[in-house]
């Protein structure tokens, strides 16, 4: 009887590891994605061994309930201790298999940092139903986004930067009203931001600078009502600069440097809740507006390399606070203002204008 009790007991909890453990689905999917890829230094894939994909296998995470691979997070920079006594940053060669796909309820995707991991983004992305990350900056990544990314209802995060992407913004990018943190940066993505792409409500980073985008910049972002970054620069925008951008709520940073981006500044930028604002290096023209009050607080104001003329607004001594200005390289004239900011600025923030003069310039 007692033989039988342990032959029982064996029996049950075999039942129960079998239950417990990953769907030989998963662990088959798995096993096809690790096989298109090479990582010779630290050696993580060395503990994908075993039946349950769900226990110990670096870098993957399960549903505690369903059992299934709900996230994968292999970051090829981290404070780790595999890193830490490798004494290295990782590395990997190969391409992201199609294979990932077959893991339906991802909800995560991190494949980070690991520089030598190349071809297209598996078009088969778009079919995961709940995916809300997708990370796959610093790597070598070619091709396009895929077409129809805006199947994604429930994504959250999307980062390919720093990689070789190529061909335009897919147009149902816009249709993903989840997005909150979009980083397109550093890639070589061409063409024009999309005219809806205001359609993007919960965003609140965009960072699209060091692409080949042209075209103007769309009047309908400033209907993110939570957006507080927005940065364009180093690209092949033209136009004018939306005066509407200038009145969201909390957009603090508006990078649009290195553009071909013509018309004035909007006086609406200056008494806005923005708080570093650089549109050097454009061929921006006029007067910088003088309405500098109270309400304009920048850590950074850069209006370098552009086409300014005239005096230098006499409303930024009332200003609450100005960091950095830099107003070189441009045709303004007349005496530099006295009093608070210019009392702390160089003399490189004026240089290179028609006529200026003053301290910290040569005497008038």
């Amino acid at each position: 009887m007692r033989t039988l009790l342990v032959f029982v007991a064996v029996l049950l909890a075999a039942g129960t590891w079998t239950v417990r453990a990953c769907p030989p689905s998963d662990r088959a999917a798995l096993l096809a994605f690790k096989a298109s890829l090479q990582e010779p230094y630290l050696g993580i894939f060395k503990s994908w061994t075993g039946a349950d994909c769900c226990h110990k296998w670096y870098g993957i995470s399960c549903d505690q309930e369903t059992r299934r691979v709900a996230d994968i997070n292999l970051r090829g920079e981290s404070e780790d201790p595999i890193f830490e006594r490798a004494k290295r940053t990782g590395y990997m060669t190969g391409t992201i298999s199609p294979a990932i796909c077959r893991l339906t309820r991802l909800s995560s995707i991190t494949i980070a940092d690991w520089k030598g991991i190349s071809g297209e983004i598996p078009r088969c992305i778009s079919n995961l139903p709940f995916l809300r990350i997708l990370d796959l900056i610093g790597n070598k990544l070619t091709g396009p986004l895929p077409s129809d990314i805006g199947r994604l209802q429930r994504l959250t995060v999307l980062n390919v930067a720093d990689n070789l992407i190529s061909g335009t913004i897919p147009e149902s990018l816009t249709k993903i009203s989840t997005l909150m943190h979009l980083d397109l940066r550093n890639n070589k993505i061409s063409g024009k931001l999309p005219a809806d792409f205001g359609r993007l409500g919960m965003l609140s980073r965009a960072l699209l600078s060091r692409n080949l985008l042209s075209g103007s910049i769309p009047a309908s972002i400033s209907q993110i009502y939570r957006l507080a970054d927005l940065d364009l620069s180093l690209n092949q925008l033209s136009g004018p600069i939306p005066a509407s951008l200038g009145k969201m709520a909390v957009l603090a940073t508006l990078n649009l440097d290195c553009n071909n981006i013509t018309g004035t500044i909007p006086p609406s930028l200056i008494v806005s809740a923005i708080s570093n604002l650089n549109l050097s290096r454009n061929s921006l023209q006029g007067f910088i507006p003088n309405v500098f009050g109270p309400r304009s607080y920048f850590t950074m104001i850069d209006l370098s390399y552009n086409r300014f003329r005239g005096n230098i607004p006499s409303t930024l001594s009332l200003a609450s606070y100005i960091g950095h200005l830099d107003l070189s390289h441009n045709h303004l004239c007349g005496k530099i203002p006295v009093g608070s900011p210019f009392d702390h600025l160089e003399a490189s923030s004026f240089s290179y204008n028609d006529c200026l003069c003053g301290k910290p310039l040569r005497a008038c």
